[in-house]
């Protein structure tokens, strides 16, 4: 690499439901302009409040497995039984073509595989709650999922708990405004630029 050539990076922000990674991956596109959010694909129902194309790429199970067949996927997985997600390689493609760096919110499977990819040119945080029983007590406020959903939502985060030292980077969220600064720095000492606020 030439001196002065910038290279454009991935950071991806992962954890069990309810740890927050939504809501951090969320400020930080604000703060930093020059972070192009991944926009992962589903073959499940959008909910009421999601938009397609803007919080998932929203397929039927055939368009899903038929991208699967065509190895267009970076990653993907059966997250639960029929329930599948992925990050089409189309999609983070197209973000790198533009020079922005991308930020993923992914589960832990999928940034592992993001990981081995792409290597030091990506990083990979880990969102921790507090504690288990926080974070449970974040799903269930939620109150979208039914009583069998929850319990199979409780058993992965149980697993997804044991990949928290796997990763480039430990983030606890137990204050928000606290995490959220916290990540804002790990950005900033990752891409070497300030976000919108510093700037300012």
């Amino acid at each position: 690499m030439m001196q002065g050539e910038t290279r454009t990076r991935l950071i991806v922000f992962t954890a069990p439901s309810g740890a927050g990674k939504t809501t951090i991956v969320r400020h930080l596109i604000k703060e930093f302009s020059a972070l192009s959010f991944s926009v992962s694909a589903t073959n499940r129902p959008a909910r009421e409040h999601e938009v397609d194309g803007r919080d998932y790429h929203f397929l039927s199970t055939e368009a899903f497995l038929e991208k699967v067949h065509n190895k267009e996927f970076l990653e993907w997985e059966e997250v639960y039984e029929g329930q599948y997600y992925g990050t089409l390689k189309s999609e983070v493609a197209d973000i790198l073509d533009t020079g922005k760096h991308v930020i993923f919110d992914i589960d832990v499977r999928g940034a592992t595989a993001i990981k081995s990819f792409y290597g030091d040119q990506c990083m990979v945080v880990f969102i921790r709650p507090p504690s288990f029983t926080t974070l449970v007590k974040r799903l269930k406020a939620r109150a979208t999922d039914t009583d069998a959903s929850l319990e199979r939502r409780i058993a992965r985060m149980k697993e997804e708990m044991t990949y928290e030292d796997k990763f480039d980077r430990i983030l606890i969220n137990d204050l928000l405004a606290v995490a959220l600064q916290e990540a804002e720095l790990m950005v900033e000492e990752f891409l070497g630029i300030k976000s919108v606020t510093e700037e300012e």
